[in-house]
């Protein structure tokens, strides 16, 4: 079974996660601060992280900005856990490269669901990319072998949620992909986020085009439907 990395300073929180992680038969290792959390994704290179946020040395956000820096490590799904629930606090995670968020109390049945679905989701992504052939959109050249967006040969650094959205786009050029549609694809059919979660990534990624003039025109938003994909000269 998978590797879960569990990170949270609160002992008796580590263990109802833990206790529950491993009677769905996962394999557990856990850290209780931001620093031995890096140090384990390094060398052991777990399948999916369960973040807490609030955390001694580094914080989760902190965390989460690290590892989505490191080639080794950016395409480990992380679950960010907090107390903190109000939308900022969302909406960071997510900017430093979050696939879900979980505010406590949480239900142990519901967390084991979504690091479910998050697994099921990521064994997905990762056939899609050897299925699928590359993809070249005008300057736009996206590798899903390679997992390499680059313009003008430019290599454009996006993370996997942001790679997966904006090949899914530019698969059908000139097609409006609605945000629930979106989530569905991108996040899973039970994902329990919201469409913002959409904005917040295509926010993201229209910033780190912007770096190519003009690349940032490739993703369109249609007011009140979604989004699409057009070729830009």
């Amino acid at each position: 079974m998978a590797k879960i990395l569990v990170v949270d300073d609160e002992e008796h929180i580590l263990e109802l996660i833990r206790f529950n992680l491993e009677k769905e038969g996962y394999q557990v290792v856990t850290a209780t601060d931001g620093n031995t959390a890096v140090e384990i994704a390094r060398s052991q290179r777990p399948d999916l992280i369960l973040l807490d946020v609030m955390l001694p040395e580094q914080d989760g956000l902190a965390v989460c900005r690290i590892l989505q820096q490191e080639a080794a490590t950016r395409r480990i799904p992380v679950i960010m856990i907090s107390a903190r629930g109000d939308e900022l606090d969302k909406v960071l995670g997510l900017e430093m490269g979050a696939d879900d968020y979980v505010t406590k109390p949480f239900s142990p049945r519901e967390l084991v669901a979504r690091v479910k679905a998050r697994l099921r989701r990521s064994g997905e992504d990762s056939r899609a990319h050897h299925r699928g052939g590359r993809l070249v959109r005008g300057r736009l050249v996206i590798d899903p072998e390679r997992f390499l967006v680059t313009i003008d040969g430019v290599k454009q650094d996006l993370t996997p949620k942001e790679f997966e959205l904006l090949r899914l786009l530019a698969s059908e050029p000139g097609r409006v992909f609605s945000r629930d549609y979106l989530l569905e694809q991108i996040w899973g059919y039970d994902y329990t986020g919201d469409s913002r979660t959409v904005d917040v990534h295509i926010r993201h990624i229209r910033q780190k085009l912007e770096q190519v003039p003009g690349a940032s025109r490739y993703i369109e938003t249609v007011r009140g439907v979604g989004y699409r994909f057009r070729e830009v000269p």
